[in-house]
C-alpha cells in the first residue's frame, strides 16, 4: 500500500512545543472575540506543515508587511520541502509518474491568480501571483503555465524525488494494469490565510494534488471559490481534502458567504461541510475540511472526519496547532 497522510505525519511530525492545556481541550481557539479589538496581524494555515509556513509568513507580517507577501512566502516553505509528499517538490506523481502542481493566490482587492497541472516548477504559488499581476487572466494551465513561468525567470526542475518515485513504482506493482481508484486519504493541501497590520486579508493554496491521479486531473486547490476565497469586507476561507467534493459545493466561497450572513467562521465551516455531505453520497469515505478567518481575526474550522488540524500564529499565540471538530 502507498503511504497515507496519517502514516506520513507520524513519521515526519514537526518538532514543536506542545499546545497548551487550553488548546488541547478546545477544538477552536479561544481568541479572539468577534466583538473585541481586531487581532492583527494573524496567520493560519492547514496541517502540521503550516507550522514552518506560518513562521515564514510571520516574518513578513511582524515587520509590517503585506498579507499577500506573507502568504506567498509562507506556502513556499512546504512547496520547497522534498519531504512534503503532497505539496511542491517531493509531491506524489500522477499515474504516469509525472508530478503536476496546482496553486492559487488572492489579495485584499479581489485580484487573484492561479496555475494548474504545472510541471517542473517548484513554486507554483509564485507563478500564480505573476499570473495575477502580469496578465489579464486568472488561470493558466499545463504547458502554457510552464511557458509563462519560464518566460518570467523560473527554471524547469525535476520534481520527482527518489522517495516519491519509489512510492509510485510500488503503487504500479501493487495495482496492476487495471489501476483502481486511488487512496482518498492522499489529498492534503496547504492553505494559508493572513491578516496584516493594516487589517487587509490575503490567502494562498498550493498542492501536488491527489497522488496517482489521472494525468491532467485538477482538484479544488487552484480554483478560486473552491479551494480558496478572500473578501476583505468579510474574511477568507481555504479547504483541504478530496477536491472533487469541495468543487461540487464551491466550498470556500460558500464559507465566506455564510460569514457575510453573520455566522462565525467555525459555524460557517460546519455548514459548508454539511453542504459537502449533502452533495456527496460517498461522504463517509472522503475527508474535507474548511479553515476560515473573519475580519476581526476570529478563526474557525470544521471537517468531515477526525484528523484535520491547523496552525495559528498571532502576537499572543505562539504558532500552536489545533484539531478541527468533525462531523463523524
Amino acid at each position: 500500500m502507498m503511504t497515507t497522510r496519517r502514516e506520513f505525519l507520524k513519521r515526519t511530525a514537526v518538532a514543536a512545543a506542545a499546545p497548551s492545556a487550553l488548546a488541547m481541550a478546545c477544538a477552536e481557539p479561544s481568541v479572539p472575540s468577534p466583538v473585541g479589538d481586531p487581532i492583527r496581524p494573524l496567520v493560519v494555515s492547514t496541517w502540521n506543515m503550516g507550522l514552518g509556513a506560518n513562521e515564514a509568513a510571520w516574518e513578513v507580517l511582524s515587520a509590517g508587511g503585506r498579507a499577500l507577501d506573507a502568504v506567498e512566502a509562507g506556502v513556499r516553505v512546504p512547496e520547497g520541502d522534498p519531504n512534503e509528499m503532497t505539496v511542491g517538490l517531493g509531491g506524489f506523481p500522477d499515474r504516469d509518474g509525472i508530478v503536476t502542481l496546482d496553486a492559487c493566490i488572492m489579495d485584499e482587492n479581489g485580484r487573484c491568480g492561479s496555475v494548474a497541472a504545472l510541471e517542473g516548477i517548484v513554486h507554483p504559488v509564485s507563478v500564480a501571483r505573476l499570473v495575477m499581476e502580469r496578465t489579464p487572466h486568472v488561470m493558466l494551465v499545463g504547458k502554457g503555465a510552464q511557458d509563462f513561468a519560464v518566460a518570467n525567470g523560473f527554471e524547469i526542475e525535476n520534481l520527482l524525488t527518489p522517495d516519491a518515485e519509489a512510492a509510485w513504482r510500488r503503487w504500479l506493482a501493487e495495482q496492476g494494469p487495471e489501476r483502481p481508484p486511488i487512496n482518498v486519504e492522499n489529498h492534503d493541501t496547504i492553505g494559508m490565510l493572513a491578516i496584516d497590520q493594516a487589517g487587509n486579508l490575503s490567502g494562498a493554496c498550493t498542492t501536488s494534488g491527489a497522488g496517482m491521479k489521472y494525468h491532467g486531473r485538477v482538484g479544488d486547490s487552484p480554483i478560486i471559490g473552491a479551494g480558496l476565497y478572500v473578501d476583505n469586507e468579510v474574511g477568507g476561507a481555504t479547504s483541504t481534502g478530496w477536491g472533487e467534493a469541495v468543487i461540487r459545493a464551491v466550498g470556500c466561497f460558500l464559507v465566506v458567504e455564510l460569514m457575510r450572513q453573520g455566522h462565525s467562521p467555525a459555524k460557517a465551516c460546519e455548514m459548508a461541510v454539511d453542504r459537502v455531505i449533502a452533495k456527496n453520497p460517498d461522504w463517509r469515505d472522503i475527508q474535507v475540511g474548511f479553515l476560515a478567518v473573519n475580519r476581526q481575526g476570529e478563526v474557525g474550522a470544521f471537517c468531515i472526519a477526525p484528523g484535520f488540524n491547523y496552525a495559528l500564529r498571532t502576537s499572543e499565540v505562539e504558532n500552536v496547532m489545533f484539531d478541527a471538530p468533525s462531523r463523524i
